[in-house]
C-alpha cells in the first residue's frame, strides 16, 4: 500500500501540541485495552490514529520551521521539536502493541488479568438498562472524581466512541472503556451496572513456566513507563531537575528489566512448542521500555537546559490530562493521614506520582505514606479533579 499523502495546512504550535500529547496518551489506553479484551476494532483504531500522529508531527515541523528567524528562536523551539518527537515514539510504541492483537501472538491470560490490577488499571463494563448512568452526559456523572476512573472509550453498538467528552451522553447498552486506579473498579462497575461488584475468577491451564516472574517484571515495566511520562512532563511543567534525573534513572532501569525478561524468555523457550506468546511478552516489555525512552527524551531538555518555548508549558496544561502541583500546609485537613486513608484517586481523580518531603523524592506513593506537612505533590488528573483535590487539601476556613 502507498504512503498516504500528507498536505501541509497551516496550524498553531500550542494546539499541535496538545493534539500531539492527548492522541499519544489515549492511543497508549486503547492499546492496552485492545490487549488485555482480545478486541481488533481497538487495534485497527490505533493504527488510525497513528497514522493522524503521522500528519500531526509533520504539520508540527513545518510550523516549526516557518515560525523561526533568528538563532534563538530555533534554540526555544528545539524542545518543541523534542516533545512532539517524544509523543510520536510514545504512538509507534502503542502501535506495536496494537500488532500484537492484530497478529494474534496469544498473550498468556495471566498477564491480562494482571494488567487488569496493575498500578493504573484499564476496565471494560457494560450499561445496564435500569443503571443510573443512562442519558447523563459524562460532565453530569464527573466520574474522575466520584469514581477515580477516566472513560477512554465507548462501544454503542457497532459503533465506537474515542476519547468521548463532557457533553457525551451515557445510553443503556453502551460498553464503556475506562482507566484509572484499581480502588475505583468496583464504583465504576456498580454504577454502571446496577449491582454488587464481584472480582472475576478465571481457572484455566497454565501453560508457560515459571510465568509469575515474566507477568511482574511486564507488570512493574508498564507502571514505570506510565510513571516516567507522567513524570518528564512535570519535570517540563516545573522546570525540575530532580524530577527529571529520576526519568532518567527509571529507563536505566527499564533497560536492565527488559534483558531480564530477554533471559527469561531464552531460558523459557526450550519447553515451548509453540512460541508466539513468547514474542508477544517480548514485544510488550519492548513498547513500554520505548514509552520510557520517549519520556527520558521528555526530561533530556530539562537536564540540558535547553530554554523552553513558552507554549511548551501551556500545551501541557491544557492536554485532557493536566499535571498539578500542591504543597501541604499545617492547617491541611489531609496532615497526618495516610494516601490509603484519603483515597485521593478515587475521590478527586488525581493519581499522587510523586511527593517531595525535606528535600528528597518519594515516588509512586504507597497506601501507608503518611501525608506530612511540608509536603509537596505531583500529581495527574482532569481540570475538574485538579480543583477537587485542592478543595480536599486546603485549610479549613476559619469563622470569627
Amino acid at each position: 500500500m502507498s504512503p498516504k499523502e500528507i498536505k501541509y495546512s497551516p496550524r498553531n504550535l500550542k494546539d499541535l501540541l496538545i493534539e500531539m500529547k492527548n492522541t499519544s496518551e489515549l492511543m497508549v489506553d486503547l492499546a492496552y485495552s485492545a490487549m488485555v479484551y482480545d478486541d481488533e476494532d481497538i487495534a485497527h483504531e490505533v493504527n488510525n490514529l497513528e497514522e493522524r500522529m503521522d500528519t500531526y508531527f509533520y504539520q508540527m515541523n513545518m510550523a516549526a520551521i516557518l515560525s523561526t528567524r533568528k538563532v534563538d528562536e530555533a534554540e526555544e523551539m528545539t524542545g518543541v521539536l523534542q516533545l512532539a518527537s517524544s509523543s510520536e515514539k510514545i504512538a509507534n510504541a502503542a502501535g506495536d502493541i496494537a500488532k500484537i492483537v492484530l497478529m494474534d501472538m496469544g498473550i498468556p491470560l495471566e498477564l491480562k488479568m494482571a494488567l487488569r490490577e496493575a498500578e493504573e488499571t484499564i476496565i471494560r463494563s457494560t450499561v445496564s438498562e435500569d443503571s443510573p448512568m443512562v442519558g447523563a452526559t459524562l460532565g453530569d456523572l464527573e466520574l474522575d472524581t466520584e469514581t477515580g476512573m477516566w472513560i477512554i472509550a465507548i462501544r454503542r453498538n457497532a459503533d465506537w466512541i474515542y476519547d468521548p467528552d463532557h457533553s457525551t451522553r451515557i445510553r443503556a447498552g453502551d460498553v464503556l472503556f475506562a482507566r484509572g486506579h484499581d480502588e475505583g473498579v468496583p464504583l465504576l462497575v456498580e454504577l454502571a451496572t446496577n449491582h454488587k461488584y464481584i472480582p472475576q475468577r478465571i481457572d484455566h491451564e497454565r501453560i508457560l513456566r515459571d510465568l509469575e516472574r515474566a507477568v511482574d517484571i511486564i507488570v512493574d515495566m508498564k507502571n514505570m513507563a506510565e510513571l516516567s511520562v507522567g513524570l518528564a512532563y512535570s519535570a517540563i511543567l516545573f522546570d525540575n531537575d530532580d524530577i527529571a534525573e529520576e526519568v532518567k534513572a527509571i529507563e536505566v532501569e527499564m533497560d536492565s528489566m527488559k534483558y531480564d525478561l530477554q533471559h527469561w524468555v531464552l531460558e523459557t523457550a526450550k519447553h515451548v512448542e509453540n512460541v508466539d506468546q513468547l514474542k508477544g511478552l517480548l514485544d510488550l516489555a519492548n513498547a513500554s521500555e520505548t514509552i520510557s525512552d520517549a519520556a527520558y527524551g521528555i526530561a533530556d531538555t530539562v537536564l540540558r537546559d535547553i530554554e523552553l518555548h513558552p507554549i511548551i508549558t501551556l500545551a501541557v496544561r491544557g492536554s485532557d490530562e493536566v499535571i498539578t502541583r500542591l504543597k501541604v500546609e499545617d492547617c491541611s485537613p489531609i496532615v497526618g493521614k495516610t494516601f490509603g486513608e484519603l483515597k485521593l484517586s478515587t475521590e478527586t481523580g488525581v493519581h499522587i506520582m510523586a511527593v517531595k518531603r525535606n528535600g528528597r523524592w518519594v515516588y509512586s506513593p504507597s497506601a501507608r505514606t503518611k501525608v506530612e506537612s511540608g509536603d509537596i505533590l505531583i500529581g495527574r488528573g482532569s481540570h475538574t479533579g485538579e480543583e477537587a483535590l485542592i478543595e480536599m487539601c486546603s485549610c479549613p476556613v476559619r469563622k470569627d
